[in-house]
């Protein structure tokens, strides 16, 4: 049950990534974020990593996007300080939904192979 409660934070963290570029107009790569999702039951190292990979990405492209956002505001003229504060946590969260694929119960459960394919 511990894998599974951990196993929340990326997949939420890669509906809103998918949720970040259907806004930016990227479906196929939104669509590609969703089936992600369906890594998280690949109980397979490769299948982590490469969660883990899209997710650490994610953390980047959601600090440029911050950035850019904020900048075009103060451009502007107008407030950014809530908007760096939820994009913010958003990147944070997304940091640490990478991280937690170096959890040992994640960990194991991405190395033990399943009970039918033994």
């Amino acid at each position: 049950m511990r894998a599974g409660a951990l196993l929340v934070a990326p997949g939420l963290a890669l509906v809103l990534l998918a949720a970040h570029l259907m806004h930016a107009g990227w479906l196929p790569l939104a669509g590609v974020a969703l089936l992600l999702i369906g890594l998280l039951l690949r109980r397979r190292p490769w299948a982590a990593r490469t969660v883990q990979v899209v997710l650490a990405i994610a953390t980047i492209e959601w600090a440029l996007t911050t950035y850019g956002l904020a900048q075009l505001r103060m451009g502007h003229g107008q407030p950014y300080l809530r908007l760096v504060l939820i994009l913010g946590s958003v990147t944070l969260y997304t940091a640490l939904a990478a991280a937690a694929f170096e959890h040992p119960a994640l960990r194991q459960y991405f190395v033990k192979p399943p009970a039918a394919e033994t």
